[in-house]
């Protein structure tokens, strides 16, 4: 979650609406839900992810809560260790920290930090980040962004040895290095115009390389691809429900600068960019469950396997139907790649096969055996 709302709404409201998701997400089984960190631009509105996130775990009792992201460029990283690992307490051990240096370009702006230097900053901060929580004794730092003597956390995490990391990455060599490094999650965007056309083969590989030079092992399922799904009973009925609201967040994200993502060829003009278009270059899926169903069984194919999916929420249409779009995937996708943990659709196959073999006779001794017992 962003999250994005329109800038006509009232902020109060959303805000409220977007943690009482959280609760029912839970209720449906997923695993994690993560809140993002954004200043500016009039969209993007929660500007503390862990504040939010608190009040969720108040809520929540099972679903892991991270941020995703926080910028680390804009804090002193002894504080969002600090803050992080008081958020895993008051969760009981559910915080995830999820880093980045910023993609938003008004936010970068606004703290007057460059691409290059943001990075930078992100990749120092994580380093003292990960000494802080693991550190018994105070620790000292001389670096090019922060310098400071003798300082520890009062409040380690809850998790032990520390809390997980995770970081956002389409596969730059840097990132990599600094999440194998520090054993993060990867979390990575799909889309067409990502590296290697949205096929991401060379990113594990690369993965797999950087492990190895800081002595780990690659773990595959620790990575995620990220993408929105909106599902439905029907394509029709799905593309009718979002078609607007999919445009309006669009027009906000193009005039940001993520043009690049949305375009079918370099410099095709904004006028000729569709809904259809735009979800199909950024690999998002509006259909019904078989649909999400088939993208995932994709991924698997091309990547291989991957630890799981982190869906994106968008209101695209109402509170309600953003709901049932959830609740389908729980219902039908989840399953369908968990099926280890159950035999009710061999169980359904096998009464099946028994009763095409049968027919009705088979039918009527159970139903009076049914009716016999419950007597």
């Amino acid at each position: 979650m962003m999250p994005t709302h329109h800038p006509s709404e009232n902020p109060t409201l959303a805000f409220h609406r977007d943690i009482d998701l959280i609760p029912f997400a839970e209720s449906l089984g997923y695993d994690s839900f993560h809140i993002g960190e954004h200043h500016s631009g009039g969209w993007e509105s929660i500007p503390s992810p862990e504040m939010a996130l608190s009040m969720a775990a108040a809520k929540t009792g099972r679903i892991r809560l991270g941020t995703s992201v926080t910028n680390l460029p804009f804090h002193h990283p002894f504080q969002v260790a600090e803050r992080i690992a008081f958020l895993d307490h008051l969760s009981y051990g559910r915080a995830i920290l999820g880093i980045g240096p910023s993609s938003l370009v008004t936010d970068k702006k606004l703290f007057n930090i460059d691409s290059g230097r943001a990075r930078r900053m992100m990749s120092e901060a994580a380093d003292v980040i990960v000494r802080l929580l693991e550190a018994d004794d105070p620790i000292s730092h001389k670096g090019e962004f922060w310098q400071f003597d003798d300082m520890r956390l009062q409040l380690k995490s809850y998790q032990q040895p520390r809390l997980p990391l995770a970081l956002p990455t389409t596969g730059g060599l840097e990132s990599l290095d600094l999440a194998a490094r520090h054993d993060m999650e990867l979390w990575t965007p799909c889309g067409l115009n990502r590296p290697g056309g949205g096929v991401f083969t060379s990113l594990w590989s690369d993965f797999e390389k950087a492990c190895g030079r800081e002595g780990k092992t690659a773990n595959r399922n620790s990575w995620h691809l990220v993408s929105s799904f909106y599902l439905a009973e029907s394509r029709e009925k799905a593309w009718a429900d979002v078609r607007e609201g999919l445009m309006r967040e669009t027009g906000y994200f193009l005039s940001i600068g993520f043009k690049s993502l949305y375009q079918a060829y370099p410099d095709q003009p904004i006028s000729e960019i569709t809904a259809v278009s735009a979800a199909e270059r950024r690999d998002w899926v509006i259909g019904t469950p078989d649909d999400a169903i088939a993208w995932i069984e994709n991924k698997i194919e091309q990547n291989g396997q991957f630890g799981g999916v982190m869906l994106t929420t968008h209101e695209w249409a109402g509170s309600e139907k953003l709901r049932h779009s959830l609740e389908l995937f729980a219902r039908y996708v989840i399953p369908h790649f968990n099926s280890g943990r159950y035999n009710l659709k061999n169980e359904a196959e096998v009464l099946a096969e028994q009763f095409a073999e049968h027919g009705e006779v088979l039918f009527d001794a159970e139903y009076q055996k049914s009716n016999l017992t419950n007597k």
